[in-house]
């Protein structure tokens, strides 16, 4: 990897070949399938799943929940590893759907690079827009594909321009199009001058690769029809000519992105992204926390959680904790101490996952994700280290757009609601707010396909039938502010108090007049609509 003009010491080689990254992209624009591929060229799957297709041949692998599978979308951020020649990925996949946008920001705070998927024919889509703003705030190395070129889709030269104007970073083209829809034939790879052929006979195929040299070599009559071949050297002149060429520092800047054309349900184009990210993407970054940042080759260990899957598994009760490896080798049984209730935890049993398949995690590095099966000690947010007090910084929560009371649809089984709420809500799924005067509880969601999410897990993990009811609530607000004048303000406002699953003071609001009001009334006291994760 090149080593940047800092003075940084050089990564231990285990830990310089991870590369870990999340895939963003608007929903339908093939993030899940481009998932399945990566298995499939890392050797993790034999044989990729569709998100669309027949019967059991459609299973994709990184979609887990019942849910995912029954609609062809993914609602939860999971966790993959693989290698891949002599690098190890560790990737994440989000949801794109903008219902589950928090999910997704927080996964962006355990990677060090993203992944955008874009469908060639829609371009930069608003869903896109919004995680690429969180790459930006982060300064994440954004890595471009641009998917379905096998289908109708727009002028190349049009999609790079709505890249650089609406997301104002600088592209590259690492591969160029030889034609589109129909015609499409492959690729011109620029960064190896190489010609990528795509079969669209098997699907699950590598495409073949001819080596040729230049745009003047003659094999190149013998692939592309004359048409198209005049039409790519045009192309790539202008291109050459107006695009900024592939600047290492630049990509690691987050200044500039590489893009990729293919088409992922052919797996094509697949591979050359794959070494894509393996040649130019970052090594495992500096973590910034209290009261110093984590360097990824201290021989400490450390770690953080940001994201809690509960009942991965049907059959059992389980919560496991995503945790982002931030420094050291971390090895099975090892006692790591847990920042926030300063308690020693002996992890014996992490796992690694490949898709919804496990194995136990003998070892693990800077980089790596783990998942670590707990029953509710571990929050989101919650930092493990050998020892030192650090408290990794930077995972917010969001304060939700709906809220909706809920009801078990049996009075006798409150009790059990209360429980299922409370695991949602450390899992990040929701927010649960009891309120101060009366029973019941309201739960906050950034959209609505949140709520139908909720319900139906509610009723498979739990079986409660349960049903959600208008509030007369609009949103919420943390907080904050002198103990006095806190307590004070909750006694005037007792029918707008409740508390959320941390125990934090939280006001529900009507109108944004209820807000107004307060800043007005109550100089002291500050509304929050985001908080950190952690205590």
């Amino acid at each position: 990897m090149l080593d940047t003009a800092t003075n940084r010491p050089e990564l231990p080689p285990e830990i310089a070949r991870r590369r870990t990254f999340a895939i963003i992209s608007h929903p339908d624009a093939g993030k899940t399938t481009l998932t399945e591929k990566f298995l499939l060229y890392g050797g993790a799957i034999q044989m990729a799943g569709q998100v669309r297709a027949k019967g059991e041949a459609r299973r994709t692998r990184s979609d887990f929940m019942q849910m995912e599978k029954d609609r062809g979308i993914s609602v939860s951020a999971s966790a993959m590893s693989f290698d891949y020649n002599n690098f190890r990925f560790n990737l994440v996949d989000t949801p794109g759907h903008s219902d589950f946008s928090e999910d997704t920001y927080r996964t962006l705070t355990a990677v060090d690079a993203a992944v955008m998927v874009i469908d060639g024919a829609k371009g930069v889509e608003s869903q896109t827009q919004k995680l690429f703003e969180v790459c930006r705030l982060r300064d994440l190395p954004i890595l471009t594909f641009c998917n379905k070129m096998d289908r109708e889709s727009r002028d190349v030269f049009e999609i790079i321009d709505e890249i650089q104007e609406n997301l104002a970073i600088d592209v590259t083209p690492a591969s160029w199009p030889i034609g589109v829809g129909r015609d499409f034939v492959g690729c011109y790879d620029i960064l190896r001058d190489r010609l990528e052929l795509m079969d669209r006979a098997d699907r699950n195929k590598v495409a073949e690769s001819i080596e040729i040299n230049g745009l003047d070599d003659p094999k190149l009559a013998e692939h592309v029809p004359a048409h198209l071949l005049e039409q790519l050297q045009e192309e790539l002149e202008m291109a050459r000519e107006l695009l900024p060429p592939l600047d290492p520092q630049a990509l690691l800047d987050g200044t500039l992105t590489p893009i990729w054309f293919g088409s992922a349900i052919n797996s094509f184009g697949v591979k050359e992204l794959m070494d894509g990210i393996g040649n130019y993407g970052p090594e495992p970054q500096i973590q910034s926390a209290q009261p110093r940042e984590i360097s990824p080759e201290e021989t400490k260990v450390s770690g953080f959680v940001f994201k809690v899957q509960a009942n991965m598994d049907p059959k059992h009760r389980d919560r496991v904790a995503f945790v982002r490896m931030a420094s050291g080798h971390f090895k099975r049984g090892m006692k790591l101490t847990h920042v926030r209730s300063k308690k020693p935890m002996a992890i014996s049993n992490p796992v690694l996952f490949l898709a919804s398949d496990r194995e136990l995690a003998e070892e693990a590095w800077a980089g790596d994700i783990i998942g670590i099966p707990n029953h509710g000690q571990l929050r989101i947010g919650d930092t493990l280290t050998e020892g030192e007090a650090l408290r990794v910084k930077g995972i917010p929560s969001f304060a939700p757009e709906l809220l909706q009371g809920v009801r078990a649809g049996d009075p006798m089984k409150a009790k059990h609601l209360e429980k299922a709420l409370m695991q949602f809500a450390e899992e990040g799924a929701a927010k649960v707010f009891k309120p101060s005067i009366g029973s019941g509880f309201i739960v906050g969601v950034v959209g609505q396909l949140q709520f139908e999410v909720l319900a139906s897990r509610i009723e498979m993990e739990y079986g409660l039938p349960v049903r959600f009811e208008q509030s007369q609530f609009t949103s919420a607000r943390w907080v904050s502010g002198d103990k006095q004048a806190v307590d004070k303000f909750i006694n005037a406002n007792k029918q707008h108090i409740s508390h959320d699953h941390d125990g934090d003071v939280v006001y529900l609001t009507r109108l944004q007049w209820d807000i107004d009001r307060v800043e007005r009334d109550y100089p002291d006291v500050r509304l929050t609509a985001t908080k950190e994760m952690m205590t």
